[in-house]
């Protein structure tokens, strides 16, 4: 009985023995590899040779010369830059114009809105809009009533660094805020 549990005593014991052993600190060997040896560093030494550069000529490409000139031919006269007299020509102008009327036409774009509240509670929602729109009055607020469930979203804006911004403003008044892209009004003013 006891020849059994001295097995089971003595065989951990000897193996960390053997792992103490491996990671124990070697001796220094008696020559490093010359690569990893520092070398000490002469402070007027001059710079070693460069290394003699491979031969490529025969790589690049060979031009032949122009051709001269023949004596009779009188030099040409230097060219004047004209300068342009309308940079943009009347159908692009009118492109640009059709453009624009198009453009003023658009009312949503891509965007984000920052949902502030979830839940069942409409007095709640609405002490809460009370308070946003009393810090801050030029936010516009949505709230959306899908029974049973009101949401409460604030603000229209069209970049995610604004949205960001925005949900920075609002992060001390409500519990939990989140970004919700969403289609945004671009003119307020009707």
């Amino acid at each position: 009985m006891t020849r059994p549990l001295l097995k089971v005593l003595l065989f951990p014991a000897l193996l960390s023995l053997v792992a103490c052993a491996s990671t124990a600190q070697q001796a220094p060997q008696a020559s490093a590899p010359p690569d990893t040896t520092r070398k000490p560093v002469a402070t007027a030494a001059p710079a070693p040779a460069p290394l003699p550069a491979e031969d490529v000529t025969r790589y690049r490409p060979v031009f032949a010369a122009p051709k001269p000139l023949p004596a009779t031919a009188a030099p040409a006269a230097p060219k004047t830059a004209v300068a342009p007299t309308a940079h943009v020509n009347p159908q692009v102008e009118q492109r640009l114009r059709d453009q624009a009327y198009t453009n003023q036409n658009v009312k949503y774009a891509q965007g984000y809105r920052i949902l502030v509240y979830l839940g069942l509670e409409r007095d709640k929602v609405m002490a809460i809009r009370r308070t946003i729109i009393g810090r801050y009055p030029d936010e516009t607020d949505y709230i959306v009533f899908k029974s049973p469930v009101y949401r409460l979203y604030i603000g229209d804006y069209l970049t995610k660094l604004d949205a960001a911004r925005g949900l920075a403003r609002l992060r001390g008044l409500t519990p939990k805020l989140e970004l919700e892209p969403t289609q945004v009004l671009l003119n307020k003013n009707p």
